[in-house]
């Protein structure tokens, strides 16, 4: 064996950092403040490289942008008007005055707790389970949410999330990880050079405010045919009008297929020498593109730019609470929730 190890420091006043190293050298820091990934560092060509867009205190995520890297729920992605309806039973969430709808399970929602952490090691992975009880009305959702989501890094290099969660009563559950890959580590390059698979033949429409329309479209003859590798620069030159409304990506992908046979997604750097598969059992992914314009924030030292990373946000794709056809993200006592997502890191040495 060589130097699978797990320790811990402190990130910020309140926060703990936990870092992970496998026998490859690669390293995946990750901390209790929203159950989230701060950093992944792996070697290449006898370089660090931290491919994924993170901070370096708790108090910087509070101020500068809470989502990054965190673990989403109790439903990711946008709920219209913030309503939604269970056995008959309606339900009003609070909405944000803005949009007037209810983005990733609400204010101050999974991504701003403090989660408590456990950590565990065996001859092939470390991992660090976080934990989080949701009472009951917390943001307007029915029932006590007991959530777990267990992040593993193997010796086969992947990143491994587990989801699981148990309700007292029925309530809705999605949640996901809202990780930002920039495989050049620079966040102050653009992601246009990135080569992106997605098993997809159909994406939901989305309006201008980005809520599903409950249209599934083909991707053929669209910028969103990933099926066999494109650039993503694609997506951000075209006219087609799904992109330009939204200056890029910010869209549910209908994988395939699920499961973990073969990859649903594979992001791959500009020069080729590392890419990353995405395995699931859920049903769909959201592609974001960061879009912030020069909004960006400061990361680690450098600005981040227009399209500066993308997402890979595995889960049943917003609009299951009105479009049958999405799926269905209502959780019930008697089925806990549970769910897998794979991030396999790629490394091609020139050596």
């Amino acid at each position: 064996m060589g130097y699978l190890k797990v320790s811990k420091r402190k990130f910020g006043e309140t926060a703990l950092l936990y870092s992970l190293t496998n026998d490859s050298g690669i390293t995946m820091n990750v901390t209790d403040l929203g159950a989230r990934i701060v950093d992944l560092i792996v070697p290449v060509n006898g370089k660090k490289r931290n491919i994924v867009l993170g901070f370096d205190s708790a108090e910087e995520y509070r101020e500068k942008d809470k989502y990054f890297g965190a673990t989403i729920g109790r439903v990711a992605g946008r709920i219209k008007h913030g309503t939604f309806s269970i056995d008959q039973q309606n339900y009003q969430l609070p909405v944000d005055p803005k949009s007037g709808h209810t983005l990733h399970g609400g204010l101050e929602s999974f991504e701003t707790k403090l989660w408590s952490a456990a950590t565990e090691q065996t001859s092939e992975r470390v991992s660090v389970l976080f934990s989080y009880l949701s009472p009951a009305g917390e943001n307007g959702f029915p029932g006590e949410l007991k959530a777990s989501v267990t992040y593993s890094l193997t010796n086969e290099n992947e990143w491994i999330i587990d989801y699981q969660a148990s309700t007292n009563q029925p309530t809705l559950y999605n949640p996901t990880n809202h990780v930002y890959f920039n495989l050049t580590g620079k966040p102050s390059q653009a992601v246009d050079e990135h080569e992106v698979f997605v098993d997809a033949d159909k994406f939901a429409v989305v309006a201008e405010d980005t809520t599903v329309t409950g249209e599934l479209r083909t991707v053929v003859n669209t910028p969103f045919d990933f099926r066999r590798p494109k650039k993503m620069i694609q997506v951000f030159q075209t006219n087609y009008e799904q992109n330009r409304l939204v200056n890029g990506l910010d869209h549910p992908f209908i994988l395939n297929q699920s499961g973990f046979d073969k990859s649903q997604a594979i992001i791959s750097a500009p020069e080729k020498d590392l890419s990353i598969e995405m395995y699931t059992d859920r049903p769909a992914v959201v592609i974001f593109t960061a879009q912030f314009g020069d909004e960006g924030p400061e990361v680690r030292g450098e600005k981040m730019c227009h399209h500066g990373a993308l997402t890979l946000e595995t889960q049943v794709s917003p609009g299951a609470c009105e479009f049958e056809e999405f799926g269905t993200i209502i959780l019930y006592p008697e089925t806990p929730y549970q769910s897998r997502t794979i991030y396999k890191i790629n490394v091609t040495d020139d050596n």
